[in-house]
C-alpha cells in the first residue's frame, strides 16, 4: 500500500466552495473528549483532541448540539442557542475552539434545531402561564381538544420517537387545559414557523453563530417544520406536498431566508440539511442554488451490505442532485444510527430505526471487513464526506445495560428499542486509565460505561499499527486530499469484464487514471491489467478478496 508524497497545491475547491469536496468530522460533545473529568465530553476535551483532528485529515467539525438544554434527547432540546450547555463549557470556550480550529484549517459547523425548542424555553414557560388565545402560545402549536370536556388528541398524527404527539397542559386551577404539538418527546414543543417571531428569531441565532466564526449551521429534522394549520390526519398515502408536517411547500420559502442570511458574509456559510425524503425529487427542492448548499444522504447509510444496491444507491444519489448542481454527501453512520461494524455483521445489514431490537447477533470481524471496505468506497464518491466520531477506529455498536439507557426512544418504545445510546459511548483514548483516555485518569466514570475490550480499539492502541482501521482512515483521507481527482472528476462506472461487473462488484472510476473496485461477493475478483494498488481495505496479491475494496492508479 503506498500514499503519494505532499503535494505541491491543494486540489481541493477553497474558498466559499470548500464544503464540495469536504471531509466533515462529526463530533457529539458528550461522548468525544472530557476536560475536566466529570464523566461527560466538554469543548475543553475538544481543544485538547484538534491535533488528532488535523492529523486525521478532516476539513471542518460539525458539533451536535451543544446549548444549553436539560438534555431530555441528547441537547436537541435547546433551551438557550446563545448559551453553551454548563456541562460542556461557555460561550467563550465554544469561541476559543471556532478560533483554534481555524488556525488548523478546520471549519466549524454548528447544529440548529428549528423544528422544536426545549418545554424549558422561554417562550415555552411565558405560553404556559399566558394561557389560552394568548400572543404567547401563538408560537407553537396550542390546540383544544375534541369531546364535550376537550379529552380527545388534536391528531392522530404519529411522534418521530413513537406514541402520540400532542401533551395536555394543566390550568392554574388545577383543571386539564389545551394540548400542545410536539412530534418528538413532550419536553419538545414545536415551533409554529407561520409566526414572524420564529422566523426571526432564527435568523438571528444563525447571525449570532455566523459572527463568531462558523462556517455554516447543519440543520436538524430541516423537512418537518412546516404544518398544515387545519391540521389534518395523514392520508394513507400522501401525494407530494400533501403531508400535513413533513416536506410541505410552503418550507422553501424559509430555508431561502436562511440563504441570504448565509450569503451576506464574505465568505458565505453553508447550509447542511437532515432532509429525510424517499422522493428523490421532493429532495433535491431542498439543494437549489437559493436554498441549502448540501443534505445528508440517508438512502446510502440505510442500504445493506450489496453490491447491486450500493450501486443503485449511488447512481440514484448522482442523478437527484445533478440538476440542481448540488454535491452529494456520503455518511456511514451518526449519533442516530448503528455503527458500521455491527450492521455489517448481522445477517440483515441494512438500517431501519423500526427493526432496532436488543440481542440481534453481529459477527464483529465480517463487520470490520467490511466497514473497512465501505470507507473506501465512500471516500471515492465525488462530494462530501462525513465521519462519525469512533467510526475511524472501528468501534462497534455497544448493548447498553437497560438500568443506564438514557435515551428517550428506548423509553416511549416501552423498552422494545435498545435506542441510540450504543452508538454515543465515551470515545477510547489510551490502553489504560479510568476512563480511557476520555478523561483525565482518576475523574469520573463516563456517562455511559465503555465496554470491556474497548482499551483494543482506543487510538493509542491504533495509533502505531499500520494495519488498524485508525491507519487505514488517516491514509484514505490523507490520498483523498492530495488526488486531484476526487476533486474535479465525475464517476463513470468501470466495467471488469466483457459482461460488466457483475452481481457483486462496485466499481467505478474518477478521471483517467483513479478507479475504486470494491469486491462485495465470496470469490476473488482479479485486478486490473496493469493497475498499480495505491490503497487497499485489506491484503491484495493479483486479486481483491471478499470484502474488500481497493484505490487503483490505472495505466495510461
Amino acid at each position: 500500500m503506498t500514499t503519494t508524497s505532499e503535494p505541491a497545491a491543494d486540489p481541493r475547491p477553497a474558498g466559499p466552495e470548500w464544503w464540495r469536496s469536504a471531509v466533515i468530522y462529526q463530533i457529539y460533545p458528550r461522548s468525544f473528549a472530557d476536560g475536566n473529568g466529570d464523566g461527560t465530553g466538554d469543548l475543553a476535551g475538544v481543544r485538547s483532541r484538534l491535533g488528532y483532528l488535523r492529523d486525521l485529515g478532516v476539513d471542518a467539525i460539525w458539533y451536535t448540539p451543544w446549548y444549553a438544554s436539560p438534555l431530555a434527547d441528547g441537547g436537541y432540546d435547546v433551551r438557550d442557542y446563545r448559551r453553551i450547555d454548563p456541562a460542556f463549557g461557555t460561550l467563550d470556550d465554544a469561541e476559543a475552539l471556532i478560533a483554534e480550529a481555524g488556525e488548523l484549517g478546520i471549519r466549524t459547523i454548528v447544529d440548529v434545531v428549528p423544528n422544536h425548542v426545549s418545554a424549558e424555553h422561554e417562550w415555552f414557560r411565558a405560553a404556559l402561564a399566558a394561557g389560552p388565545g394568548s400572543p404567547e402560545r401563538e408560537r407553537f402549536w396550542f390546540h383544544d381538544g375534541g369531546g364535550a370536556d376537550g379529552a380527545q388528541i388534536p391528531t392522530g398524527w404519529v411522534s418521530s420517537f413513537q406514541g402520540q404527539t400532542w401533551t395536555r397542559t394543566t390550568n392554574p386551577d388545577g383543571t386539564p387545559g389545551q394540548w400542545y404539538l410536539h412530534l418528538f418527546t413532550p419536553e419538545q414543543p414545536d415551533l409554529n414557523w407561520n409566526h414572524p417571531d420564529v422566523r426571526q428569531e432564527h435568523e438571528d441565532v444563525l447571525r449570532f453563530w455566523f459572527d463568531r466564526g462558523a462556517a455554516g449551521i447543519r440543520i436538524d429534522s430541516a423537512a418537518l417544520i412546516v404544518k398544515d394549520p387545519a391540521l389534518p390526519e395523514v392520508p394513507e398515502t400522501p401525494g407530494p406536498g400533501e403531508h400535513p408536517h413533513l416536506d410541505r411547500d410552503e418550507i422553501h420559502d424559509i430555508y431561502r431566508g436562511w440563504r441570504r442570511v448565509a450569503d451576506s458574509y464574505a465568505e458565505p456559510r453553508v447550509l447542511v440539511g437532515e432532509v429525510w425524503l424517499a422522493d428523490h425529487e421532493r429532495f433535491a427542492q431542498y439543494l437549489r442554488p437559493d436554498e441549502m448548499h448540501t443534505a445528508f444522504n440517508f438512502d446510502f447509510m440505510a442500504r445493506p451490505w450489496d453490491a447491486k444496491e450500493l450501486r443503485e444507491s449511488i447512481r440514484t444519489t448522482l442523478e437527484a442532485h445533478a440538476p440542481v448542481g448540488a454535491p452529494a454527501t456520503w455518511v456511514l453512520s451518526n449519533h442516530d444510527v448503528t455503527r458500521p461494524v455491527t450492521r455489517y455483521g448481522r445477517e440483515d445489514s441494512s438500517f431501519d430505526f423500526a427493526a432496532k431490537r436488543f440481542g440481534t447477533p453481529s459477527d464483529l470481524e465480517l463487520g470490520t471487513r467490511r466497514a473497512r471496505a465501505a470507507a473506501l468506497l465512500v471516500a471515492a464518491l465525488p462530494g462530501a464526506l462525513y465521519v462519525y466520531q469512533g467510526d475511524e477506529l472501528g468501534l462497534p455498536e455497544v448493548e447498553v445495560p437497560k438500568e443506564l439507557i438514557q435515551d428517550p426512544m428506548h423509553f416511549r418504545s416501552d423498552g422494545v428499542d435498545p435506542g441510540r445510546d450504543g452508538c454515543r459511548v465515551p470515545l477510547p483514548w489510551t490502553r489504560t486509565g479510568t476512563s480511557l483516555g476520555f478523561g483525565p485518569d482518576g475523574g469520573a466514570a463516563p456517562w455511559l460505561p465503555q465496554p470491556t475490550g474497548w482499551n483494543d480499539r482506543s487510538v493509542e492502541a491504533q495509533d502505531g499499527d499500520p494495519d488498524s482501521m485508525l491507519s487505514l482512515y488517516r491514509r484514505a483521507l490523507h490520498l483523498r486530499r492530495d488526488l486531484t481527482a476526487l476533486h474535479t472528476e465525475e464517476l463513470t462506472w468501470l466495467g471488469l469484464e466483457a459482461g460488466g461487473q457483475g452481481d457483486d462488484v462496485v466499481a467505478f472510476t474518477r478521471g483517467a487514471r483513479f478507479a475504486c473496485v470494491v469486491n462485495l461477493g465470496t470469490a476473488p475478483v482479479p485486478l486490473p491489467a496493469g493497475a498499480a494498488v495505491l490503497l487497499a481495505s485489506g491484503p491484495v496479491d493479483g486479486e481483491i478478496g471478499p470484502d474488500t475494496a481497493v484505490w487503483l492508479d490505472l495505466p495510461s
